[in-house]
């Protein structure tokens, strides 16, 4: 039961981290289509503040809420649908889950509904987040086709094969589900169901509260950090790896050609540096394996405090 759509509240922040763990800047040196060795010539930024700051300065404080659009569009309809089929219940944070205390169907359907939408709108998001261009919020035609390939737009359903996509989002909900829910139902079983809006008990320390317990998962839920921050870098990139023809593979320049030229938030210096599009991760494996090899291991722990914060406070969650 996944809902990793609710950001209006925060733009800048995750913006500001969608970018940080997006931009790509390798170790080594880049071949040419010569084959000859060039230096990497993005931006290198090495912390989230930092991204920040590179933020601001070329794309003003204005930049910081690129995105936030698709965001409170997504967040109103997963609102809507849960307020007439279940109940007065908001879709959680990014990163985190939950499921509504309801009957099994409903929990199904919610389930099904969450994870139909949460794919599709995380692409939209973190493409609107890391796109160079201005996209005017009244012309919504003109700025899907700027974020969108013209086979993603004719067959939507594409987006959901982006390679790796799916099982690191599926891989990230397994753990936090299964493993931390688990956990916490096991060691702080009266939070849980606090949590959950089933707690009815007084405004009074639990009898199954021990500070063992609790520090116990505290220690547990910081430890996740290790495998949670990982699937968060992939996920991130992978979603901006768009879908072109499988008869002409990567061919993204033909496919931008009906594209009228328009403004740009920075001028001519990027904000971020992506990775070449004609040489896209093949899948989750091949993403980590090649960050790793280019970038090196701590490419994968991008904002590691931001995730390690989010499961200390999904205690409470």
């Amino acid at each position: 039961m996944a809902s990793n759509i609710k950001i209006a509240k925060r733009p800048a922040q995750f913006g500001v981290l969608v970018r940080f763990r997006a931009n790509y800047s390798p170790k080594g040196l880049q071949l040419d289509e010569d084959g000859g060795a060039q230096p990497h010539a993005g931006p290198v930024v090495r912390s989230y503040f930092a991204m920040f700051g590179r933020v601001v300065k070329l794309e003003g404080w204005t930049g910081l809420f690129k995105g936030i659009m698709p965001s409170i569009l997504s967040t109103s309809v997963v609102t809507v649908f849960l307020w007439f089929y279940i109940g007065s219940t908001m879709p959680s944070s990014p990163g985190r889950y939950s499921s509504p205390a309801t009957s099994p169907l409903q929990v199904l359907v919610y389930s099904i509904v969450i994870a139909t939408i949460g794919l599709p709108v995380t692409i939209l998001i973190n493409r609107s987040i890391t796109t160079p261009y201005l996209l005017p919020w009244s012309n919504s035609r003109y700025s899907l086709r700027r974020l969108f390939t013209p086979t993603e737009l004719a067959k939507p359903w594409i987006l959901y094969t982006t390679p790796g996509l799916l099982g690191a989002k599926l891989l990230h909900l397994v753990y936090v589900v299964l493993v931390l829910r688990t956990f916490r139902t096991l060691l702080l079983p009266s939070i849980n169901k606090l949590a959950n809006g089933t707690y009815d008990g007084e405004t009074r320390i639990p009898s199954d509260f021990t500070v063992l317990r609790f520090v116990t998962y505290i220690i547990i839920a910081a430890l996740s950090t290790v495998i949670l921050c990982p699937l968060e870098v992939i996920a991130t990139r992978l979603s901006l790896q768009r879908n072109h023809p499988t008869t002409i593979p990567y061919q993204a320049a033909s496919q931008e050609e009906t594209v009228e030229p328009d403004e740009m938030y920075a001028g001519t210096e990027d904000v971020i540096g992506l990775r070449n599009e004609y040489d896209p991760y093949t899948g989750f494996t091949d993403a980590a394996k090649r960050m790793v090899e280019e970038e090196g291991w701590r490419a994968l722990y991008r904002g590691w405090w931001v995730t390690l914060l989010a499961g200390i406070l999904s205690t409470f969650a």
